[in-house]
């Protein structure tokens, strides 16, 4: 794991063999504007811009001052900068630092003409700043957006702040989760966010009118992740009207750093995949609306679904594939100081724990491989398990006995997270006894499972099983005519990507088989 700190060291030559291609697509000349100390943090930050400017004529470096040291503003020669670095743009956010380059150049960002159209119409001035880890899979989708506001408007500002270097403004603002945005100031967002959903929030969500012309659709999709993007492009491949409602484009795979078991892929990245995915998506006529919930599904002459916005998208037949949530412990506590110690992801939020006491809600894969990882951080981890036995993988069993600064309690119950403004302490109860511990503690990974995303269809004629699961039959069909499922909101046996994708693509051809039957 990668600590919150880390020192600069030379990029290697397969980096600055790529980077350097990418340099070339310059439009023109860009200056690093940077505010630089006499301090160890300042003279990191100053080798790698060295480094960078050293691989382009189209490069230059230039002294400022700013608020924070060390930090940089990349902007056109001769221009007010509108984006800013605090910190060393590595990790997951060298992509952001790559991107910024170009597009601040004069390489136009790849969004769609609405996207821009709603970034230029804001007249308020807005400065972000976005408070980032390392080696947050989550942060660089929410930099990158906010680098595409501040470029396409000259009334917004964005500077992203490496944690590890700004650790006391990270205590100070009481930033317990990664990534938080500051607007003006103040508290504006926290955790992943599109371009689209950061925008609703700016300036409240898109009229409900750019819907009502829309024609009937043969297949209508709802749900962005890997089963709904799989039924999209079988559908489209058909060459029959295709549609997909999207509320976050690459569902809850975006929260899986490494993925091991797709086959004929030994290793690949949860937003890596899914960009890859939407690319793929996007080379059939799929008429993709992102930012959007769905609220209500009800078959009448065609099948009519009711979003949130109001607006009523019509279809022959609909697939959902509306996918999973994180399982809360529902204890007292936990929403209270969610982004404020409570969080799921260790991967994002463990380098802001590092030297303190954490805790791991759930003795499961996932709840021990958070342990293994949050080890090399943290001072020690708790893991708190319900049942009388961890229900993990033996072999990760093993590697978390071998730990010492890990301290696995089975069949325990949790209680209460306990604070003022952030985490303090958990308190549980040993279900052998009944005897009640508290542990003094900062934070609190919960890792029980997923629960399906269906609650707004418990009032509809879908039909559930007794975990709020779609039931489906072997072609993905639904006990609603002309409506089917496919993915992790289905009573699927086994829930991993490469399934979805598999059941996706099993209700779009049944979707198919149904449509050329009517």
């Amino acid at each position: 794991m990668v600590k919150f700190k880390e020192a600069y060291m030379a990029l290697d030559e397969t980096i600055k063999a790529q980077l350097k291609q990418y340099l070339e697509l310059l439009e023109s000349d860009v200056v690093f504007q940077a505010s630089l100390g006499q301090d160890e943090r300042s003279e990191q930050v100053r080798a790698f811009l060295e480094e960078i400017v050293a691989m382009s004529p189209r490069l230059s470096l230039e002294n400022t001052e700013t608020n924070r040291k060390p930090s940089f503003i990349v902007t056109q020669v001769g221009q007010a900068g509108r984006v800013q670095f605090a910190g060393l743009p590595l990790g997951h956010e060298f992509t952001s630092f790559v991107l910024a380059l170009l597009q601040v150049s004069g390489r136009a960002p790849k969004v769609e003409d609405a996207v821009v159209n709603r970034i230029q119409a804001i007249k308020q001035s807005l400065h972000f700043e976005t408070y980032v880890s390392l080696t947050c899979h989550n942060c660089p989708d929410v930099v990158q957006a906010l680098n595409v506001m501040a470029i396409l408007n000259p009334n917004i500002s964005h500077t992203m702040v490496e944690g590890g270097m700004f650790r006391q403004e990270v205590e100070d603002k009481k930033i317990m989760a990664v990534p938080t945005v500051f607007l003006n100031g103040e508290e504006f967002a926290n955790g992943r966010m599109t371009i689209e959903q950061l925008l609703d929030k700016i300036s409240g969500p898109a009229s409900s009118e750019e819907f009502d012309k829309k024609e009937p659709f043969d297949v209508l999709v709802v749900g962005g992740g890997p089963a709904g993007n799989s039924a999209a492009i079988y559908a489209a491949r058909k060459g029959i009207r295709t549609g997909m409602v999207v509320e976050t484009f690459g569902g809850q795979v975006m929260e899986t750093v490494g993925i091991e078991n797709m086959i004929g892929t030994p290793y690949t990245e949860g937003p890596k995949l899914m960009a890859q995915v939407e690319e793929h998506a996007k080379k059939y006529p799929i008429d993709i609306m992102k930012n959007q919930r769905v609220k209500n599904i009800e078959k009448k002459e065609l099948i009519e679904v009711e979003l949130e916005n109001g607006a009523v998208l019509k279809a022959k037949t609909a697939v959902l594939s509306v996918g999973a949530r994180w399982r809360n412990v529902n204890v007292p506590g936990e929403e209270e100081f969610r982004t404020k110690g409570v969080t799921n992801c260790p991967h994002c939020d463990g380098p802001i724990f590092t030297g303190k006491k954490v805790a791991v809600i759930g003795g499961g894969n996932s709840g021990i491989e958070a342990a293994i990882d949050l080890a090399g951080l943290a001072e020690h981890v708790y893991v708190l398990e319900f049942l009388p036995t961890l229900k993990a993988d033996q072999v990760l069993q093993d590697r978390v006995h071998q730990l010492e600064n890990v301290t696995v309690l089975t069949n325990v119950a949790t209680k209460e997270i306990q604070g003022s403004d952030q985490v303090e302490a958990i308190t549980y109860l040993n279900r052998a006894n009944n005897e009640e511990h508290k542990i003094e503690l900062s934070g609190v990974f919960v890792q029980i499972g997923l629960l399906p995303n269906t609650d707004w269809l418990k009032d509809s004629s879908v039909a559930l099983n007794e975990r709020g699961e779609i039931i489906v039959d072997k072609h993905g069909a639904t006990n609603v005519p002309g409506i089917f499922a496919a993915g992790d909101c289905t009573d699927s046996a086994y829930k991993q990507i490469i399934i979805s994708m598999g059941s996706g693509a099993t209700a779009a051809l049944g979707a198919f088989d149904y449509l050329i039957r009517q």
